[in-house]
């Protein structure tokens, strides 16, 4: 199964108030593993940035001047997701930006539930406990430290080690407990992930005959009253 852990900056909260999408990240997952594989790409958004945006990425209006525009960049990133599942902190904020910048080029839009909302998760699971980002790293010892600032490609590559733990950890079909475990919402298990079972043959025996006989020898010599006779040792 591909996934795409994906994160966008932009210039503010709402496109149809003229805000753009200026830098999109996006990590590749498949059967909840990273393959390496990564999106990244900064966007001139033809606009100027406010301030309070500047301060949250730090993506000022002469850096982006020279990079490409959303136009230009659409089709390679269509390309990349495919049509993979997304995986977004936040999802309905991300999703609306992209598919109104798709819109303006005539792609489709992306329904809401093509998105895996990890914000939505972590409210579900804990209910009530600060559900951002960087709460989740301090909650799941995610090392956030190079996160002075919110960036695209940074806060993907995060938030897949904050997905993975939402859904148990790097291999969610793996549990310790005795007995059936109860599938928790948003995890791994409608996905068939591998169960261990009991042997179909048991193992050959590693004891020697001399072993055997070693061992009943001293057994005998400790007399009818010896435990390992009572419990057929």
């Amino acid at each position: 199964m591909r996934e795409i852990v994906l994160d966008t900056e932009t210039t503010g909260f709402e496109p149809s108030e003229g805000h753009r999408i200026v830098e999109i990240g996006a990590v590749e997952l498949v059967n909840h593993m990273p393959t390496g594989r990564t999106y990244h790409q900064y966007i001139n958004p033809e606009r100027d940035m406010p301030a309070e945006a500047f301060a949250v990425h730090g993506l000022g209006d002469d850096f982006l001047r020279d990079k490409p525009v959303f136009a230009r960049i659409a089709a390679d990133f269509v390309e990349f997701i495919a049509d993979a599942r997304l995986v977004i902190h936040n999802a309905t904020f991300d999703m609306k930006f992209l598919n109104f910048e798709l819109g303006l080029l005539g792609y489709p839009a992306m329904p809401a539930n093509r998105a895996l909302d990890t914000l939505a998760m972590a409210r579900s699971r804990f209910p009530g406990a600060p559900a951002s980002l960087d709460a989740l790293c301090r909650r799941f010892g995610v090392d956030n430290s190079a996160r002075t600032k919110h960036g695209a490609l940074l806060d993907s590559e995060i938030l897949a080690e904050v997905y993975l733990e939402l859904i148990g950890g790097r291999q969610p079909g793996l549990t310790l407990a005795v007995g059936p475990a109860t599938p928790r919402a948003g995890s791994a298990e409608t996905l068939g992930t591998w169960r261990p079972g009991p042997r179909p043959r048991a193992l050959p025996p590693r004891v020697t005959a001399e072993e055997t006989a070693a061992h009943a020898a001293f057994v005998g010599a400790m007399g009818d009253a010896a435990i390992w006779k009572k419990w057929g040792g």
